[in-house]
């Protein structure tokens, strides 16, 4: 039997995450079963149970994705020590997580059904909780280096602050998904604005 080979099974894995961003984006999390993800992912059940025990492997990997995606950017942006404007590294970070996904799949979409999911508690909300305060300290750093460049107050705390840039993500998106007139040129500008008054 030849031997299955790295890439190959990147390949697979990949092929199966796609089909079930284009399921739950169609379908809500709820509204989706594993035989949708079976069914849309063009392979067997057990190459796709290969990869995913259930809905919640999958979810998690979602996450990780759009989340991922966003790590990048704090990892470029802060890097050598520099101090980004906070509504730069917000709109890089918008732009990183609305280019995740293939060609006609937009992963807010699939975004908003995970937090609607790990609203309701249980296992969602344990696997998700710690990728978004992993995205709260991360943003604490920018804050921090935000106000040690003498750009916010010194009696501000870093961390709230953080907490309410890490709040404007899914400001933006609900925004947008629900007006449709909300960019992330406008929205970041406007962030800019506010900060910088």
């Amino acid at each position: 039997m030849p031997r299955v080979t790295d890439e190959y099974r990147a390949a697979r894995r990949e092929q199966i995450l796609q089909a079930a961003f284009r399921c739950v984006a169609r379908s809500g999390f709820h509204g989706t079963t594993m035989a949708d993800v079976i069914g849309e992912s063009g392979l067997s059940a057990g190459a796709v149970y290969g990869y995913f025990r259930g809905k919640s492997e999958l979810l998690l990997a979602i996450a990780d994705r759009a989340i991922g995606s966003i790590d990048e950017v704090f990892d470029h942006l802060l890097a050598d020590g520099a101090a980004p404007h906070p509504a730069d590294v917000l709109r890089t970070a918008l732009d990183a997580l609305m280019s995740v996904g293939e060609e006609g799949v937009d992963l807010t979409v699939v975004t908003v059904q995970a937090w609607a999911e790990a609203v309701r508690g249980g296992e969602v909300r344990e696997l998700l909780s710690p990728r978004v305060r992993h995205l709260r300290e991360q943003w604490v750093e920018v804050m921090r280096r935000y106000q040690a460049a003498g750009h916010l107050g010194a009696d501000a705390d870093p961390e709230d602050a953080a907490k309410a840039m890490v709040g404007l993500i899914p400001g933006f998106i609900l925004q947008r998904l629900m007006l449709g007139d909300v960019t992330a040129d406008g929205f970041t500008r406007g962030v800019r604005t506010l900060l910088d008054s």
